[in-house]
């Protein structure tokens, strides 16, 4: 009983983007000539936490990448980060000294001062 909680655990769960960060992918997407892509989220090891966020457009689903729909927008993660990334939400900030994206990680122990790395 236990190993099906974990399972339904794992494969429950979703990458949610608020609609001023949707917007700007959306703005970007358009001047890269990328309509019709999708965000692409995953991890990598690296950064001063112990794993990084990388964040990319992709127009090609993987035969095993989770799928969401957040604010109008596609996004798929790859298995491996999956684990490390569920249910975090990605919101953007315009502030002229700490602008950028802006990632909530529920699955973090901690995080560095800039918010780019992450450690479980």
């Amino acid at each position: 009983m236990e190993a099906t909680k974990n399972q339904t655990s794992f494969m429950d769960g979703s990458i949610t983007v608020t609609e001023k960060a949707s917007d700007h992918l959306k703005n970007v997407m358009k001047n890269e000539g990328k309509d019709g892509f999708a965000l692409r989220m995953g991890v990598e090891g690296g950064g001063c936490s112990g794993m990084t966020y990388k964040m990319s457009f992709d127009k090609k689903q993987g035969e095993f990448d989770k799928v969401f729909e957040s604010s109008g927008l596609n996004i798929f993660c790859d298995l491996k980060s999956w684990l490390y990334i569920k249910d975090i939400t990605i919101d953007f900030s315009d502030d002229m000294l700490n602008g950028g994206f802006k990632i909530t990680n529920p699955n973090a122990e901690r995080s560095c001062g800039c918010g780019t790395s992450f450690s479980v």
